[in-house]
């Protein structure tokens, strides 16, 4: 009897052990359409390696995060990303990260998200005003002033955003827990969106006058990290 008791142990622990191994890898890529023709399909979710005897310590090291980005766009701010796209040694590593430059008195880094990857956030100077909000129901809002030395996390998928609140330029340090962690600025996508959505969408969704809606879609966006 204790055999079988120690067998029926043994089987329930392999069970729940591949439950907790066996889950999709997490997408570095906001969809993939399945194809059954090889010949129609094209290679995603990761790139090509390098052969190891061929690997230096140069594909592990990058250069310039030290230089300000260029703010001189409607929100006064500059993402600079550093991904795997462009430090191939992050290939696999599940961590990448950027430097956001903000200007004084208002330098915004808009409402977004990253879909893949939760963020740390580090200010190396200035004053900045940053913060999430849950999702459905409660929207609660988490936010700080923050200043040089502090830190604020931001949980994965949900929204959030940074302002220079201070009278000097401000710069930060994000870091990812995703090579690519996406990144979906919310304005953009809802009145940047090409095609347009039909703006009686956004009309009720919103609560706004239909003319100030197709006002908006008529804009140019920012995009902070071009």
């Amino acid at each position: 009897m204790k055999v079988a008791n120690l067998l029926v142990a043994f089987a329930l622990m392999a069970l729940a052990s591949s439950f907790a191994t066996a889950y999709d890898p997490s997408p570095l890529q906001d969809f993939c359409v399945g194809m059954n023709d090889p010949n129609s399909a094209v290679f995603v979710n990761g790139k090509f390696c390098k052969n190891p005897s061929l690997v230096t310590p140069d594909d592990f090291f990058y250069s310039g995060l030290n230089v300000p980005g260029n703010t001189s766009n409607q929100l006064r701010a500059h993402i600079t990303v550093v991904y795997e796209d462009v430090w191939p040694g992050l290939n696999t590593l599940g961590v990448s990260l950027s430097r956001i430059d903000y200007e004084p008195n208002g330098g915004l880094n808009p409402p977004h998200y990253h879909p893949r990857a939760s963020e740390i956030l580090l200010v190396l100077k200035g004053t900045l005003y940053a913060g999430f909000v849950t999702s459905n129901p409660d929207h609660r809002l988490f936010a700080k002033t923050l200043k040089a030395g502090d830190l604020f996390a931001f949980p994965v998928g949900l929204l959030h955003f940074q302002m220079n609140v201070g009278k000097t330029p401000a710069v930060a340090i994000a870091a990812f827990s995703s090579q690519n962690p996406g990144l979906n600025t919310v304005a953009n996508a809802v009145f940047g969106a090409v095609p347009s959505i039909n703006p009686e969408v956004l009309t009720t969704a919103f609560h706004l006058d239909r003319k100030l809606v197709e006002d908006l879609q008529t804009q140019t966006w920012t995009d902070p990290s071009v």
